[in-house]
């Protein structure tokens, strides 16, 4: 799956930063027997359907001239949202400070679940402050990061 979406974030790339944006992520994932191929993008003042319209348009002939993928599958664009998943070193490095949630696989202190300030990222390892307190989980623990969105 990682050669799928390595290619197609660098067929992306240029387009999606063509449009002002920034690549978030890339997923090819199968949901309820279907594949999708999403192309997650961030802009600094908030990203709108017309650029999810203009990158999606930018790319699509992109990915049929390369044709990485023999499935069918449906391609969709959208915002990285505001309770985006943290998942690679420079999506923690650019929250570092930001208020995140952590879902653990399994219960870590009697809970599935935290919030806390990001404080620290290493290798896969979070570390969070809690209320004063500066929390480490080790990565085999954490199922994902998001940021945390608060109303």
């Amino acid at each position: 799956m990682s050669k799928i979406t390595d290619l197609t974030a660098e067929l992306a790339r240029p387009v999606v930063e063509a449009c002002g944006c920034t690549l978030w992520d890339v997923e090819y994932i199968k949901e309820a027997g279907s594949w999708y191929l999403r192309l997650y993008i961030d802009k600094e003042d908030g990203v709108s359907i017309n650029d999810c319209e203009a990158v999606s348009r930018g790319v699509d002939p992109l990915l049929d001239e390369a044709d990485p993928i023999q499935d069918p599958y449906t391609f969709e664009v959208s915002s990285a949202g505001a309770d985006r998943p943290l998942k690679k070193p420079e999506h923690f490095e650019a929250f570092m400070g930001a208020e995140v949630d952590v879902k653990f696989y399994k219960a870590v202190n009697g809970q599935k679940n935290c919030t806390g300030i990001l404080a620290g990222y290493d290798d896969g390892n979070v570390t969070l402050d809690m209320g004063g307190e500066t929390v480490t989980f080790d990565k085999k623990e954490i199922a994902f990061v998001r940021l945390h969105v608060s109303f």
